[in-house]
């Protein structure tokens, strides 16, 4: 029997994350923080689970991306729902992504993470939902070494809630 709890669950605690439940797609566009430059921009899919398994609470995304010169690539992101947080640990990045508190309007996450393969970089992530949880806008502020270098900007639409049955692994047209 695990000692871990899981109460209460990621459901009753984190109803935000539980509502981005599914596929989404959008962009990703990198912009040079002193210059403001774009440096960087693609289409993406994002499929985001949830699930319990041996009584712990899971979450997983799996981020599609798709450049317009034909390079894709496909990152797969478990973690594990523990005291209010999702928290991840895994090849490429370590951290948690939390209910922004207080949020009045229950609209904000906000996510912690340092990427393994980059020693002195770290970033935080705030996403922001529209109330009818269809659209949401993603900010990345990257730091090296404690100075901000790179921001990450991306635009989301909700596809559907059903990522159990979504079987198209093309890139985004629309």
């Amino acid at each position: 029997m695990s000692t871990m709890t899981n109460e209460p669950g990621v459901r009753e605690a984190m109803p935000l994350l539980v509502a981005n439940e599914g596929v989404w797609e959008g962009w990703y566009r990198y912009y040079d923080a002193k210059t403001g430059a774009l440096t960087d921009q693609h289409r993406s899919r994002l499929i985001c689970r949830l699930y319990t398994k041996d009584g712990i609470d899971h979450y997983h995304q799996t981020n599609y991306y798709f450049w317009e010169d034909g390079r894709s690539e496909i990152r797969e992101f478990p973690a594990t729902y523990k005291n209010g947080r999702i928290w991840w640990d895994n090849d490429l990045i370590k951290g948690w992504a939390a209910q922004m508190q207080p949020d009045d309007f229950n609209r904000s996450t906000c996510l912690n993470w340092t990427r393994k393969d980059e020693p002195g970089i770290y970033l935080y992530e705030m996403i922001q939902n529209n109330d009818e949880r269809t659209h949401r806008a993603r900010t990345w502020q990257w730091f090296r070494d404690g100075q901000c270098y790179q921001r990450t900007l991306i635009d989301e639409v909700f596809k559907t809630p059903d990522w159990r049955n979504w079987t198209n692994d093309g890139p985004p047209l629309d």
